[in-house]
């Protein structure tokens, strides 16, 4: 399965994305803001989801939908 971005992009694991959109983290009171760059993404099974560390927060699943290759 192929993994890709907002814009079509293949992603890989290690590689580096920028969120395109404010996204509010559930269970916490944190906001990560458009712009921020996550360093060291991790494939999952879902060709729609990836694993990454932003913000302080681990394990965090983003939606590819919001994020760009860096």
């Amino acid at each position: 399965m192929e993994t890709r971005d907002s814009n079509g992009t293949l992603l890989a694991d290690g590689d580096n994305v920028t969120l395109i959109k404010d996204l509010k983290v559930k269970g916490t009171s944190t906001t990560l803001k458009r712009g921020t760059i996550v360093k060291g993404i991790r494939l999952t099974g879902d060709p729609d989801e990836i694993d990454c560390k932003a913000g302080g927060i681990k394990g965090l699943v983003l939606r590819t939908e919001f994020v760009k290759k860096a």
